[in-house]
């Protein structure tokens, strides 16, 4: 097989591509157990709650791209405030596991009512035709451009947010210590309720994201709950740096490998990686040894 740079060059490009549409689901596992210690299931399933808001909204206006944002966006945080609100606030005072189970359930739940109102039938956002764009042998396609775009941007802002408004401060006092942060008088219920609505942003811009790029189904989004899962490990869960780094580490190496594992074989490679690193660093590559009382 004979390889050249433009070759790598190009699947390099594509695996930056899928990384940064896995690494918002990525984000949104990291930041609910970094404040809510406890694997979210769910997160799948508010990425497809996400698609469908924007593809209502999207046929709803006509093809406007602004209205499918904004409908992403509504549709995310709307489910994420209900699960949060009937699901997981009785729990809160419970061990991870049950919450871990209770989000399985969340997720079915959605699905199914999803399945109701939608159906199963596989849908597509009706775009026009868009010619790749070339220089040389480097080949680039304008919507991998758009959605990279977008899920870069929506990754930027939930950064800024984290590390220059109180919203973001008492998001980070919570993680690090929610005993000590309720002893200085910071509401905890209220930073839950705010980091799920944050949460619902960036499952919705990536249920947009992830429509545009490939389909919408009640389904849909499930595809990327076990990737999103690798890239929080690799990064470090509760570590939203780590888990965008991750998802974008492990989607260029799979896109890298494919000329010689194959496109079967590729996906497997992150959980081998994943393996490999909580083998040598288990709390992740980015993440904090923690200690337990």
């Amino acid at each position: 097989m004979d390889l050249v740079f433009s070759d790598f060059l190009n699947l390099a490009l594509n695996g930056l591509a899928e990384g940064l549409l896995v690494a918002l689901p990525a984000l949104a596992v990291t930041l609910v157990f970094g404040v809510a210690r406890f694997p979210n299931a769910a997160v799948g399933d508010f990425v497809s709650l996400g698609s469908f808001g924007a593809l209502t909204a999207h046929r709803l206006s006509g093809g406007s791209m602004l209205a499918a944002g904004v409908g992403a966006v509504a549709a995310g945080m709307a489910g994420t405030w209900l699960a949060w609100r009937l699901a997981f606030a009785p729990l809160l005072r419970r061990k991870g596991l049950a919450l871990l189970l209770t989000s399985i359930g969340v997720g079915f739940v959605l699905r199914a009512a999803m399945g109701l109102g939608f159906g199963h039938e596989i849908k597509l956002f009706d775009l026009p035709p868009m010619r790749a764009w070339r220089w040389g042998a480097l080949i680039v396609n304008p919507l991998d451009v758009a959605v990279g775009g977008m899920s870069l941007a929506c990754v930027l802002l939930v950064f800024a947010l984290l590390r220059f408004t109180s919203v973001g401060r008492t998001m980070r006092a919570i993680a690090d210590d929610m005993d000590l942060a309720r002893v200085v008088g910071i509401d905890s219920r209220a930073a839950m309720t705010r980091m799920w609505l944050l949460s619902g942003v960036v499952c919705g811009v990536a249920g947009l994201a992830y429509g545009l790029k490939t389909q919408v189904s009640p389904e849909s989004g499930a595809d990327l709950l076990l990737p999103a899962f690798a890239a929080a490990v690799v990064g470090g869960l509760g570590n939203p740096l780590g888990a965008v780094l991750g998802a974008i580490g492990l989607g260029i190496l799979q896109e890298l490998s494919t000329p010689f594992v194959g496109f079967t074989y590729k996906i497997a490679l992150s959980y081998v990686a994943m393996l490999l690193v909580l083998l040598w660093r288990p709390q992740g590559l980015f993440g904090r040894v923690q200690g337990v009382r």
